[in-house]
């Protein structure tokens, strides 16, 4: 088995490996006598099919099999041989010039990592940054936390955790789910239709148009507004 490797840029290397066609065929030959012994075939006893039948029935997918695993073991080898740290898969590909007759030859294209050297860092000087944590800081965390972890429950429907409160309106904290239809001058435009679509009321995850509109509305309501997006969140106004 031979092989070589080159640079072809930056980090990118093309590794060549060429080895002997004659022990592709050995193994193929030895692989089809083991199929051999209990290879069926119409007309004949199981293990007594000819030699001939088996090879146009078994031999290319044997073929294929003995030829890659000796491609991995040649590119296992010679990665191991020039010390190569590989990033990533190779792509593989057939040599067939400059290939001697009887050889197998393929090529690998794959990139390595870099060789990264420290220099001398007994000169330099770490300055410690530290950070003072207030108790409104702590508070504003916890409150996300909290939030994080909320339980919503239908309004008057009770559960292990509660009946959901009072009311039938829409208030700030509430979760809501409704659908909508966003239209420029009578045409619905991309983007502007949803359904079952769920925010939190009063978050400031909708324009606020859209929570005024919704903070107050019952269950089943209906309600048209107008709406005004940011400048270029649409072209328009």
């Amino acid at each position: 088995m031979t092989n070589a490797v080159e640079t072809l840029e930056k980090l990118e290397r093309r590794l060549t490996v060429s080895f002997s066609g004659d022990k592709v065929r050995e193994e193929v030959e030895k692989r089809l006598k083991i199929q051999a012994r209990t290879a069926k075939a119409p007309g004949f006893r199981p293990g007594k099919v000819p030699m001939k039948i088996l090879e146009r029935q078994y031999g290319p997918q044997i073929q294929e099999e003995v030829v890659n695993e000796a491609v991995s073991r040649a590119y296992t080898s010679a990665i191991e041989e020039h010390n190569l740290r590989v990033a990533g898969y190779p792509r593989f590909e057939p040599k067939a010039g400059g290939v001697p007759d009887g050889d197998v030859a393929f090529s690998a294209t794959f990139e390595v990592y870099p060789d990264v050297q420290v220099g001398d860092l007994s000169g330099l000087q770490i300055e410690k940054v530290g950070a003072d944590v207030t108790e409104k800081e702590i508070n504003r965390t916890l409150d996300v936390l909290r939030k994080r972890q909320a339980h919503y429950h239908v309004r008057g429907e009770q559960s292990e955790h509660g009946d959901g409160g009072g009311g039938d309106t829409a208030q700030d904290s509430d979760r809501l789910t409704l659908d909508f239809v966003g239209k420029i001058d009578g045409v619905e435009f991309d983007g502007g239709k949803a359904t079952d679509f769920v925010f939190v009321l009063g978050e400031g995850q909708m324009l606020p148009e859209f929570e005024n509109a919704a903070r107050g509305m019952k269950v089943g309501e209906t309600k048209t507004f107008d709406l005004s997006f940011p400048e270029n969140d649409l072209g328009t106004d």
